[in-house]
């Protein structure tokens, strides 16, 4: 059995950029196919927005995505081994180290 690895949609799959427009979803990032289809062989492979899913599964049908997503959802996994997201911080054990990175913190796309 694979594991699940859960990624969000807008900022990673996407070129979102902190404009977020209802019913609109931004181009898929390029690379997205081959980075998907990397992690298919060995996770499942789990989107995670705060979009409505509908409009993402037909997007990810349009990207040609579709095939490595075993699911789409609005609420992130609490099985998931990996969680992946532009706007997340990893938490290493260091209270100190995780407060400066959360005041310092930008998404690679600011």
């Amino acid at each position: 059995m694979k594991k699940i690895i859960s990624i969000d949609l807008d900022g990673v799959l996407n070129t979102y950029s902190g404009n977020y427009v209802e019913g609109e979803i931004p181009p898929a990032r390029e690379g997205a196919y081959e980075f998907l289809k990397e992690l298919y062989e060995n996770f499942t492979i789990e989107i995670y927005t705060v979009r409505e899913c509908a409009p993402v599964k037909e997007w990810l049908v349009r990207n040609n995505l579709d095939e490595f997503v075993s699911d789409v959802t609005n609420v992130k996994n609490k099985f998931s081994s990996v969680m992946l997201d532009d706007r997340a911080i990893n938490f290493d054990g260091d209270f100190s180290a995780a407060y400066e990175k959360i005041i310092n913190f930008k998404p690679h796309w600011k």
